[in-house]
């Protein structure tokens, strides 16, 4: 998924909306309740807008673009995917696809470009370059699905876009009031929206390992922001690290993302790519063997000091989506609250708006 710019003109749907739009509410102080073991776990059941791009390819046979490639269908993608989170979180997520539409057309660029048929083959086959700049144009998108005023009045919570390679779709986007860093630029022209939304681009060219790692992603921003350590997750990321390890006194969700490169001795769960003990992005089948305290994280919040030695058979040998509901298992989602923070970090995942800002 690639980087669509954040400029834009108001389409006059979206203009209408702005201009008549209740003016923002002042919001009451978001009140902290203080750390406990009994706080009843958040359950949260998100509402689904299924947004499907799959054109035809050849208006005598009526073969789609999904079909046309051999890719994988979108429908079954998305129960996979529906079904994963459901389990790794211990039913403490839950979808629930509201809406299905599927769109005959190829997504419009930001600058107004739309593959056809034999464009998008030509680009496929090898014989053109893609189109620059590739970002779709997420307003016009968003703004003909009615998806502003449908987040608002709660029809909807998030929208879910399948397309295919060269679409330009983010793995996952923040819009709305308040709406920050989700593994791409907020959208900031959504801001007249009074709840905080996201829109998760998957490619149906691709597996359910992959919207997982999307969904890893998505993870990393929000519980990031809860912990406010989003800077970390960047040094984290990046090479030649300045300073090369960890510090002292990390805070929980910086143990959690921890992995021996970086806290030698001392990793935790591992990053959505690098494994407890990766040295390079998705290095989910490396051999080493080192100290990991994933097994403790099972008992959050009462850590019991199972530090044990692991290596890739604990999650998959390199099979991305073993790996990736490996990692997500792992994610507290257990009554009570520590540290201000809910011991049910699902939440967070789920709702953006109930993390602070």
């Amino acid at each position: 998924m690639t980087n669509p710019t954040d400029k834009y003109k108001l389409s006059p749907m979206e203009a209408l909306f702005r201009m008549f739009k209740r003016p923002k509410a002042t919001l009451p102080a978001h009140v902290v309740p203080p750390d406990n073991t009994i706080e009843p776990v958040h359950i949260v059941t998100s509402r689904v807008l299924l947004v499907i791009y799959n054109p035809v390819m050849d208006p005598v046979s009526g073969i789609k673009l999904s079909q046309f490639m051999h890719w994988q269908s979108p429908d079954d993608l998305a129960n996979g995917y529906i079904q994963d989170i459901l389990e790794t979180s211990g039913g403490m997520a839950r979808y629930q696809i509201v809406q299905r539409v599927e769109l005959n057309e190829f997504p419009v660029k930001v600058d107004g470009f739309r593959y056809d048929s034999q464009s998008y083959q030509d680009v496929m086959g090898g014989s053109q370059p893609a189109h620059q700049p590739d970002g779709a144009d997420y307003q016009a998108l968003l703004t003909g699905l009615n998806v502003l005023p449908r987040i608002a009045m709660r029809d909807i919570d998030e929208v879910w876009i399948f397309a295919f390679p060269n679409a330009g779709f983010y793995e996952s986007s923040m819009g709305g009031a308040g709406a920050f860093w989700c593994n791409s630029q907020p959208m900031s022209w959504s801001s007249g929206c009074t709840r905080r939304f996201i829109v998760m681009g998957f490619s149906y060219e691709r597996g359910v390992g992959e919207m997982l790692e999307s969904f890893g992603h998505r993870t990393e921003s929000l519980v990031s922001k809860v912990f406010n350590c989003q800077d970390f997750v960047v040094w984290a990321y990046a090479p030649g690290r300045v300073p090369a390890t960890l510090g002292p006194n990390p805070n929980l969700f910086q143990q959690f993302l921890s992995f021996d490169l970086i806290a030698p001795g001392k990793a935790g769960v591992g990053s959505i790519h690098y494994p407890p003990n990766g040295t390079h992005d998705y290095d989910w089948n490396n051999p080493r063997i080192v100290s990991s305290n994933c097994y403790g994280w099972y008992n959050f919040p009462n850590f019991q000091a199972d530090v044990r030695p692991v290596g890739p058979d604990e999650w998959g040998n390199g099979e991305i989506r073993a790996h990736h509901t490996w990692w997500l298992k792992h994610l507290p989602k257990v009554a009570g609250r520590t540290g201000g923070v809910a011991n049910n970090w699902w939440q967070y995942i789920m709702d953006p708006n109930l993390v602070s800002v």
